[in-house]
């Protein structure tokens, strides 16, 4: 850690160097240099992101788009270049490290206001709009695949098939539910490919936990988190936020009657986000209440599919927390699919 933090062009030299953060993906630490000045320095994980170099080609050229674009030193993220000219360093063990300049700011898990969650909407449709001039063909897609709805629906149904650990038995009600929303949730699969909806940056992960906010005003500052920016459709960022933000219940609520959508919420959200972002296309602003729900049976086919393969890639606390999870998302999709048309007549009301 101590020999990777030299190889990177600081202002000053290191002094100390701290664990930072609750991530749970990449080694984070805090490096503060003897002239005052504070680095982010992580250590990417190889196990997550099998090409780190393909990862950062996509994390400079997204950051350093928005930069061109941004006055404030808050508002973008400034990566740190090494003593041989790149954005990242190899160590002796093959391990990739980065380095960029420390942002102060508030990061929440959940928003404490409403106003948080507005502010979340207008940071990822700022990230959005500041990005639609750029290229998305040319980014790498660093986790294949990983919003298309049509495959997650092939690995359900194969896992259905071998039943490897005996359990379709407990899931009837559930596969016929999904089954019967899957040509639905794959239209927008569809389009994207035919051409119908536009190609474009979007990060993919689009939580509350990666906006930046001012501790003093609670403005959104900027995004963060840049790892899993990949080409792919606006819907689903937009989506993936209302997914998780205006939902009434934790994603792995077993309390079923309390899960559905806050329209409040997502009315919230809608204000922000198109506030700031202006460059969707109609096709796009008529379907963001599509995208909100299509991540949601997305999502649930990727916990049934888990739970019925035997829970090996989300962590579980319990034998049947996926099981529990899918029906979370299941009972917010059904309730986002009753209440589609308020949807698209708030989205209607902020165009």
């Amino acid at each position: 850690m101590e020999n990777a933090a030299y190889h990177f062009v600081l202002r000053g030299n290191p002094l100390m160097c701290t664990d930072f953060g609750h991530g749970n993906i990449n080694y984070t630490f805090l490096v503060t240099t003897d002239a005052g000045y504070q680095y982010i320095l992580q250590r990417i994980n190889k196990h997550v992101f099998k090409e780190p170099d393909k990862l950062m080609s996509n994390v400079i050229a997204v950051s350093e788009h928005i930069r061109s674009k941004e006055n404030g030193a808050h508002n973008s993220l400034h990566f740190v270049q090494t003593d041989k000219g790149t954005f990242f360093y190899e160590d002796e063990r093959s391990r990739f490290w980065r380095c960029y300049e420390f942002v102060g700011g508030l990061c929440l898990e959940a928003p404490e206001t409403e106003k948080d969650f507005y502010e979340s909407a207008v940071a990822f449709g700022r990230f959005q709009e500041q990005l639609s001039d750029f290229p998305a063909d040319t980014l790498y897609e660093t986790i294949p695949n990983f919003h298309n709805t049509p495959d997650r629906y092939r690995a359900l149904h194969k896992a259905a098939e071998e039943d490897a650990c005996d359990r379709v038995k407990n899931v009837h009600t559930e596969l016929d539910y999904l089954c019967s929303m899957e040509d639905e949730a794959s239209r927008i699969q569809r389009m994207l490919e035919s051409g119908e909806l536009p190609l474009r940056v979007t990060h993919n992960d689009t939580k509350l936990n990666n906006v930046l906010l001012d501790p003093k005003t609670r403005k959104a500052l900027c995004v963060l988190d840049l790892d899993t920016v990949m080409p792919g459709t606006s819907l689903f960022d937009f989506g993936d936020s209302v997914r998780f933000g205006a939902a009434t219940a934790e994603e792995d609520t077993q309390e079923l009657s309390q899960m559905g959508l806050d329209l409040n919420l997502f009315e919230t959200y809608v204000k922000g986000y198109l506030a700031a972002c202006h460059s969707l296309t109609k096709e796009e602003v008529a379907m963001l209440p599509d995208g909100a729900l299509t991540i949601t049976l997305e999502l649930a086919c990727r916990f049934l599919t888990d739970y019925l393969e035997g829970d090996h890639y989300f962590k579980t606390l319990y034998p049947d927390h996926n099981l529990v999870r899918a029906r979370a998302q299941i009972k917010l999709a059904q309730d986002m699919d009753r209440k589609k048309q308020e949807m698209q007549s708030i989205v209607g009301r902020y165009v």
